[in-house]
């Protein structure tokens, strides 16, 4: 398990309109095509209650064979600009941090502004670099979307 930061900010561009990127983040159907750091990984089932004080979660598989599902409640939604939610992994009980996703309209891209905060004690997981493949899928499931 390694030391993790407090916080991590990844800014990313999306050659996708705000509306379809809100929709990737918000539609179960649209998550189970990019959820999961594992670019070979195919999500088993998602579950979303777009909504404050709605839940969600969403079970992967990686590569090898591994099952991972992350949790969480929505603490703010303000469509299509912005979600913030809590997370946790169902297999790390009582480790709880904040997502907060901000969506920006740039011409017909969008810059979306995602911080992972309250990252706190020992995880197995490498947030910085799990998030940038899964939005690496985000943006392989958007091109293929067009």
């Amino acid at each position: 398990m390694a030391e993790q930061p407090s916080s991590i900010e990844i800014l990313h561009r999306f050659r996708a309109p705000r509306d379809v990127v809100w929709s990737a983040w918000t539609d179960p159907e649209l998550v189970g095509r990019w959820w999961g750091s594992d670019p070979d990984g195919v999500v088993t089932a998602a579950t979303l209650d777009v909504r404050v004080g709605g839940r969600f979660a969403v079970s992967f598989q990686d590569a090898s064979g591994d099952e991972h599902t992350s949790e969480g409640t929505y603490l703010h939604v303000e469509a299509p600009a912005a979600l913030g939610f809590t997370w946790s992994w169902v297999s790390e009980p009582g480790n709880t941090s904040r997502v907060s996703v901000s969506l920006s309209a740039d011409g017909s891209d969008t810059e979306m502004r995602f911080v992972h905060s309250e990252l706190r004690g020992t995880s197995e997981h490498d947030y910085a670099a799990g998030w940038r493949r899964t939005f690496a899928k985000l943006d392989r499931a958007l091109a293929d979307a067009r």
